[in-house]
């Protein structure tokens, strides 16, 4: 009978009766209870938790979760009973008491009620979306500008007051929930300091108080404005214009500048498809506009804008516009708009970021924003801003005679100006460019005419060693390319042409060498010659990891890696970059930094061990998937900024042999890439020689920054060699720091060769199905 006992308790407790959703929230903010807390508590996702409190769409728990839920529920229900009528309007507080009155570190014996209603009311409570996530531990409330900076005052005084003790909990609980607004840094008694992806991004600065950006909305008919920190702020603006005029006069939105010389930058305002209809706007564009980028100049929300003298750039109103008047003297008047529906953030960067409630996108936008910078546009525009933010092209000078100030370049940027497109290597550019308008028509360029620095795509058919091993394992380094960014030496200015140079390590530029010399089955691996089985390796020198067959041109670190390897160089000639620098370290300093952040929220730190590191990185992203996201779009930010160096013609009508708009760019530095390229290929390569030097293990497959070999166990530590914990030296190393490495994936060995004979390719790239195993077309390496 028992088990039948049991299982009509399962039964009732799967019918476990819920009060309403509006209760649910109100009984967990009262507790002081964050989502994250709760989450934690019942062993499911902080959304899940939000979706059990949703007012519009409210979804319901089931089997265990449910009864712990009604539990946790019922006993906070007896702690924090519903009021039974609305709270009659106080009287205001006598003028004789003020905070400057109390001794510091004293308060009179004031009742929590009345501070309650004197607060409200001062401030009667506004209308705040329903159903969505905090971002920050105190409850978030709508403040109309112009309010913040006195609410925060009567926070911090009602927050100095020590919480009466609730005598029917174990310990201390903190007071219910206000109906009073806080300010955005406020938190509530007792409470834990906010975690720093939760935190406002605008800093200590006055001027962007309420941070970078704000997510606008509607609803119930009034405008909100989502900042980071879970402040919400009412929008008074009626249209387009009046919604920029606001935001420079009173949102108090925007971001310090990066660097001394740099600028502030300007608010990002992310429309929500309410927004959209609202202000007049289409929620989504149409073919055609989607195929321009833009809506039609003869909107009338253009038009709007012209009457108000606001202009846009030549991008025009697209997914990413940007609204401005002309500068006057140091005074800045631009906001900019992200639109989500109009595909401004691209799902293979920002994942789901587009379809997330207003608060948790302002969330996630603010993080990324305070960690990398608000962003400019894709990804990848935001990458080449950032190096431009962190390096700008022009500084004050020191005051002339008459004590005035000029404009003059920055050293150690890329300056103002763009090289003149007929002043580039022919070598350096990608065909079509101005430079090359006279070659004959259809000639393409050989390895003695082209730099061509890419990461590896390069496979090998296993060994009859390899094929009685059980498993292939993929490792992945992280950040590889922001790793060949750090610490590379590269041209700043216009490039030399030198005849039979004498090869330089440290200095930037492009060799014409032959390099079909070396020979991998006898390289130098730091001071000593070992002898390797060289038709197992790749050639570091070509992308295919073909060993070259005569000159090539070549960047830099791929030419000094062949000298590391034991071989003496003589190159041809070259286009070497005499003023020259470390200019992507800053870059890569700040990208590293917010990854790192970023995975330490999610559990992920820089000093774990080897087997804690591969625990901590299984289900990494499903402890919380807003900041997954951003740990997304830094990585897109590396990419993309990197590949903008060498952006190709977008339509517009460009013919071959003409300039196109991406070449009047400072910014558009191919050589740059390549020397970035390089090196992350050099580094691989190196670890990779040395792995084989130490074990006898050679890559099955290498496609960019992943590595496949073959091992008896499922994870890198069964083919990795530590030593007490402590890697081979100049190898491969588990980690999350950049330039280390990660589990890409495992599959059998059986698996791949099956593959493999499947599409008759001995050769099958595996690293490119490795960490799922789905293989959906044949690879022909394009």
């Amino acid at each position: 009978m028992s088990e039948l006992f049991d299982a009509v308790d399962a039964l009732v407790a799967s019918r476990s009766p819920l009060p309403p959703a509006e209760e649910r929230k109100r009984l967990r903010v009262a507790h002081g209870l964050t989502l994250d807390e709760v989450a934690a508590a019942l062993k499911v996702r902080r959304a899940t938790v939000s979706g059990w409190e949703s007012v519009k769409r409210p979804t319901e728990p089931r089997g265990p979760e449910r009864e712990a839920y009604a539990r946790l529920l019922r006993q906070l229900a007896e702690l924090y009973p519903a009021p039974a009528t609305p709270q009659e309007p106080a009287a205001p507080v006598p003028a004789t008491f003020t905070s400057a009155s109390v001794p510091a570190g004293e308060m009179p014996d004031v009742p929590d009620a009345l501070i309650d209603e004197v607060v409200e009311s001062l401030y009667p409570t506004r209308s705040r979306r329903p159903g969505t996530q905090e971002a920050a531990p105190a409850e978030a409330r709508t403040l109309s500008t112009g309010e913040a900076s006195e609410a925060a005052a009567v926070t911090a005084t009602e927050n100095t007051q020590t919480p009466a003790p609730v005598t029917a909990a174990p310990a201390a609980a903190p007071r219910p929930a206000r109906t009073t607004r806080t300010s955005p840094t406020s938190r509530r008694p007792g409470a834990k300091k906010a975690a720093p992806a939760g935190a406002p991004a605008g800093g200590a600065d006055p001027r962007f108080e309420n941070g970078p950006l704000a997510v606008v909305d509607v609803e119930d008919g009034k405008v909100l404005a989502y900042c980071t920190g879970g402040l919400v702020l009412d929008v008074p603006a009626k249209s387009i214009p009046s919604l920029v005029d606001w935001t420079l006069r009173e949102a108090k939105l925007g971001q310090p500048k990066l660097a001394g010389p740099g600028k502030d930058a300007d608010p990002l305002l992310v429309l929500t498809e309410a927004a959209l209809e609202r202000y007049g706007l289409p929620i989504t564009l149409t073919e055609e506009e989607k195929h321009a980028g833009r809506i039609p100049e003869g909107h009338k929300v253009i038009k709007q804008l012209a009457r108000a003298e606001w202009k846009l750039t030549k991008r025009g109103f697209g997914p990413w516009a940007r609204i401005y008047r002309p500068a006057t003297g140091s005074e800045r008047a631009c906001v900019q708009l992200c639109i989500p529906s109009w595909n401004a953030l691209d799902t293979r960067h920002w994942g789901e970021a587009g379809q997330l409630p207003p608060a948790e996108l302002a969330r996630v936008l603010g993080v990324y924003a305070s960690r990398v910078m608000t962003p400019r546009g894709s990804t990848a525009v935001t990458g080449l801003e950032l190096m431009t933010a962190l390096h700008p092209p022009t500084r004050a000078s020191q005051p002339d005679a008459d004590g005035k100030r000029h404009s003059e370049h920055n050293p150690g940027s890329l300056g103002k100006d763009a090289i003149d497109p007929m002043n580039w290597p022919p070598c350096e550019v990608p065909d079509g460019h101005p430079v090359l308008k006279d070659l004959p028509r259809f000639h393409v360029r050989g390895p003695g005419e082209k730099l061509f620095e890419e990461a590896y795509d390069w496979a090998r058919p296993m060994t009859d060693a390899e094929c009685t091993l059980r498993h292939l394992v993929g490792i992945d380094v992280n950040m590889a390319f922001a790793a060949g960014a750090n610490g590379l030496n590269v041209g700043l200015g216009e490039a030399t042409h030198v005849k039979n140079p004498a090869f330089d390590p440290k200095l930037p530029g492009s060799w014409l060498v032959d390099l079909s010399r070396v020979d991998l089955s006898k390289v130098k691996v730091g001071k000593e010659w070992v002898e390797l089985d060289g038709s197992l390796l790749p050639s570091p020198f070509t992308p295919k990891g073909e060993r070259p067959e005569g000159p090539a041109w070549y960047a830099t670190p791929t030419v000094a890696y062949a000298q590391e390897l034991g071989y003496e160089v003589r190159p041809i000639e070259a286009w070497v970059r005499y003023e020259n620098g470390r200019y992507l370290d800053g870059w890569y300093n700040r990208l590293r930094d917010a990854y790192l952040a970023t995975m330490a929220d999610l559990g992920v730190d820089a000093d774990l061990a080897p087997a804690d590191f591969l625990a901590a990185m299984d289900g990494y992203k499903e402890r919380d998937p807003d900041l997954a996201i951003v740990v997304s779009a830094i990585k897109a930010t590396v990419k993309g900024g990197l590949g903008k160096l060498r952006e190709r013609p977008r339509g517009e009508g460009w013919r071959p042999g003409e300039p196109w708009r991406a070449l009047s760019r400072p910014t558009w530095r191919p050589d740059i890439r390549a020397a970035v390229i390089s090196r992350t290929r050099i580094n691989l390569h190196r670890k990779i020689v040395k792995h084989a030097a130490f074990t006898g293990q050679y890559p099955v497959a290498i496609l960019s920054d992943c590595v496949v070999y073959a091992a008896d166990g499922t994870s890198p530590l069964d083919f990795l060699p530590y030593r007490e914990g402590k890697p081979l030296p100049g190898g491969f190393k588990l980690g999350i720091n950049p330039g280390l490495v990660k589990h890409e994936g495992t599959q059998t060995v059986l698996w791949g060769e099956e593959v493999r004979d499947r599409f008759n390719a001995p050769e099958l790239n595996l690293a490119r199905y490795i960490k799922d195993g789905t293989v959906t077309d044949v690879d022909n390496g394009e």
